[in-house]
């Protein structure tokens, strides 16, 4: 298929940046938070896009939609987000139609994490979706990819192992401490921010560190709580942060800031301190680097760790494209049918209008006629005459385009939009 505009003059795009050529920083800058997601859906909207999901984690920023030139949805993003168009050409992907359908069933495949195998993106893009249909920016042609897309995730991670052995974001933090703590049992963990990475995190510390000393803080106590009371560790209010952070050994960001929430100020203890950041943006002010008891790693620096369980996830790469490769036939496929419908319901009026010409005309001549009876047969007739046509624009044999064109001047059909 080439062409997969929703109406005249428009493109199926995806654009974006990630961890491939955007370093944190950066990402930091094309970072979307909700109400920055909701203007530019707003934003959209008023400017006649018909249509686009947005999808902003620590790793990537990408806005897939509709457009007649990809500027549209890169302006989109860089006027609700601190990035520049000049940044953005810089690091950024453009994908078009194909391109841009295969590129969402990587990301949302974990084809494409910064971790191999690793399935966040997947849980984004439904909440994603969720809010673009919420506020009537989810046309069918997008429902349908990223419904494709969920499902193709889903047969991924049961029919292969790209995802077994726990390898994220949050379990390569815990294993970084694990390589470079000595006695970590022993040592006071301090987690900020209970998000999903943060649960994750904590998860993972509690399993794998046999540590009784953990303790959450969150800006918003009763979600410290309610993490707390799941993974039985302490919850402290946000009043006592300083304090908890003077009396750690590992402390662990988490949050959703859009400003660094730890700075150097904050840190009054001499002895050695681990920071580790999982934000975007960063939420750890590099100026704690000044202080020579501290040692700070970003996400970055977590996702470089590479062990035998990512390695054993390679060989499924293949596997995994097969599964996208065919539930892409089944999407192309409807895809396929939504190009010519238009066209075939046009043909189902005009033979209609005919049936119903002739039936008044024969009501007229015959004093016995049965109306139920003919109505009936010149019905059935129009339904196997359009599946005819149906089934042979269906075929791999023939010209969509030329049959499409070719049926609506023989029988005089209205132009219709080449909807796919």
């Amino acid at each position: 298929m080439q062409h997969y505009n929703m109406s005249r003059g428009t493109s199926f795009y995806a654009i974006g940046l990630s961890y491939k050529k955007a370093d944190a920083e950066i990402r930091g800058h094309f970072s979307l938070n909700e109400s920055a997601k909701l203007g530019v859906l707003e934003q959209a909207k008023s400017s006649g896009i018909e249509s686009l999901i947005i999808t902003s984690t620590c790793n990537r920023t990408e806005i897939y939609g509709f457009a007649e030139h990809p500027f549209q949805l890169i302006q989109l993003l860089c006027d609700n987000t601190k990035g520049t168009v000049e940044e953005f050409q810089k690091v950024a992907y453009v994908f078009k139609n194909t391109d841009a359908i295969s590129h969402m069933f990587r990301v949302g495949s974990g084809l494409d994490s910064q971790i191999l195998g690793d399935f966040e993106i997947i849980s984004q893009l439904k909440v994603s979706a969720r809010l673009s249909k919420k506020h009537g920016m989810f046309n069918p042609f997008l429902e349908r990819l990223v419904n494709a897309v969920i499902q193709a995730s889903k047969r991924i991670k049961t029919e292969t192992d790209i995802s077994t052995g726990a390898t994220s974001v949050s379990f390569a933090s815990v294993q970084y401490i694990l390589n470079h703590v000595q006695n970590v049992s022993e040592k006071n963990i301090l987690l900020f921010g209970t998000g999903k990475i943060g649960r994750n995190t904590c998860e993972n510390l509690v399993k794998h560190t046999k540590n009784e000393h953990i303790t959450l803080i969150n800006r918003t106590k009763d979600k410290a709580d309610a993490a707390a009371g799941k993974f039985n560790v302490r919850a402290k209010d946000y009043a006592h942060f300083q304090d908890e952070v003077n009396a750690s050994d590992i402390l662990v960001v988490a949050t959703g800031a859009q400003q660094p929430t730890v700075y150097k100020s904050l840190i009054q203890t001499e002895k050695p301190l681990l920071i580790l950041d999982l934000s975007i943006p960063k939420n750890v002010d590099e100026n704690v680097q000044e202080l020579s008891n501290v040692t700070l790693v970003h996400l970055d620096d977590l996702a470089k760790i590479t062990d035998d369980t990512l390695e054993r996830r390679k060989a499924h790469i293949p596997f995994a494209e097969a599964i996208i490769e065919d539930i892409k036939l089944d999407f192309n496929a409807w895809l396929a049918t939504r190009k010519f419908a238009p066209t075939i319901k046009a043909l189902k009026h005009k033979l209609t209008d005919f049936a119903i010409a002739e039936l008044d005309t024969q009501r007229k001549k015959m004093t016995d006629f049965n109306e139920a009876q003919a109505e009936l047969i010149s019905n059935n007739i129009i339904q196997k005459i359009t599946n005819h046509f149906a089934h042979h624009l269906k075929s791999d044999d023939v010209s969509t385009d030329d049959s499409l064109e070719l049926i609506k001047k023989v029988f005089q059909l209205e132009a219709t939009t080449n909807n796919a």
